[in-house]
């Protein structure tokens, strides 16, 4: 995917990992990490998320550690862990009629998941690979992580690394997205507004569904109802079971969905974020969502200075606004 210049955000017109719903890309990826790691590949569910489950089964969440929880947010997601932990132990072994799903949560930092010895694995290869038809694998640290992957059927995290894993995801997954907060510098002003980056993956991602801390809340910080809420309209989701494959637009945030829409009905816009050419100022392919729906540095009326040089990148204005009312997507001028 790599970085900055080298395409790190090659933006899509449909806001999609390139190839990962039309060529199933996102799918052959999954599967291929999984074989030459010498691991089977996630459970294959066609149709249904609850294909091969039952009302009773506990699900496995995970949230993932992100360098932009708050100390505040940190007791908010501990407070809603063990609320949900509590409601799951007291179930687990009742035949009592359940008011949610059961569903196991972890808080997990991926750096401190790691092999716990150097035993190898037998695996065959595959009709791509250089090396000998059987070959020997010892266990490493991206291995194990897989293996917790495999299980995971809710995985919630914020935005940056933590959004790339998604795509091992078992099918019939739910990804929540909970969101972080921009610009930096200004978290705790009025100006801030919610930031999940990496929508791509989500959308790219049609085995799985997408989730989002509403999207007028999350500058307020992270609050434990709003967790426990995602986790229980995750598990029901996963459930009582949604269709596969999902909607790639339906698996974007607000933000997500109104780009999509700006780049239909705004082609001029929409080629200047989406087609590298020469004449084309980096600043308006340096893009994501969040920052353009708020109209921040070279999204302002009045663009930018850097380096004595004023960086403006021209789009129908007036139909952002309209996109943002139709979306009821909260909006305060920043002016940077």
């Amino acid at each position: 995917m790599g970085g900055g210049t080298l395409c790190q955000r090659c933006t899509q017109p449909n806001l999609q990992l390139p190839g990962g719903v039309e060529l199933d890309a996102s799918r052959l990826f999954r599967d291929r990490m999984y074989q030459q790691h010498g691991l089977v590949h996630p459970i294959v569910r066609r149709k249904s998320s609850s294909e091969g489950r039952t009302s009773r089964d506990v699900l496995q969440a995970y949230i993932i550690d992100n360098k932009r929880f708050t100390d505040e947010d940190l007791k908010e997601i501990d407070d809603a862990i063990n609320e949900i932990n509590n409601y799951t132990d007291s179930y687990v072994n009742k035949t009592a009629e359940l008011e949610w799903p059961l569903v196991n949560v972890s808080y997990l930092l991926y750096d401190q998941i790691m092999a716990q010895n150097a035993s190898s694995i037998q695996t065959n290869g595959t009709v791509f690979d250089s090396r000998s038809p059987t070959y020997e694998l010892f266990e490493n640290n991206f291995i194990t992580q897989l293996k917790l992957l495999r299980q995971m059927d809710i995985h919630i995290t914020g935005p940056g690394t933590g959004q790339m894993y998604q795509t091992f995801l078992s099918d019939g997954s739910v990804m929540i997205n909970i969101g972080g907060i921009r610009p930096r510098g200004l978290e705790n002003s009025t100006e801030a507004y919610t930031s999940y980056l990496e929508q791509h993956m989500t959308s790219g991602t049609p085995y799985i569904k997408g989730l989002y801390y509403p999207i007028n809340e999350r500058q307020k910080g992270i609050k434990k109802d709003e967790v426990m809420k995602l986790i229980r309209q995750a598990s029901q989701l996963i459930l009582e079971g949604f269709s596969l494959p999902v909607n790639p637009r339906n698996n974007l945030a607000a933000d997500g969905q109104l780009f999509v829409e700006m780049c239909e009905k705004d082609k001029e816009f929409c080629s200047l974020v989406t087609i590298r050419i020469p004449k084309t100022d980096f600043a308006c392919l340096d893009f994501w969502t969040e920052d353009f729906v708020h109209e921040y540095r070279q999204w302002q009326l009045e663009g930018f200075t850097n380096d004595g040089r004023n960086i403006s990148c021209p789009f129908n204005r007036s139909l952002l606004h309209e996109l943002r009312e139709k979306y009821e997507i909260q909006h305060k001028e920043v002016h940077h």
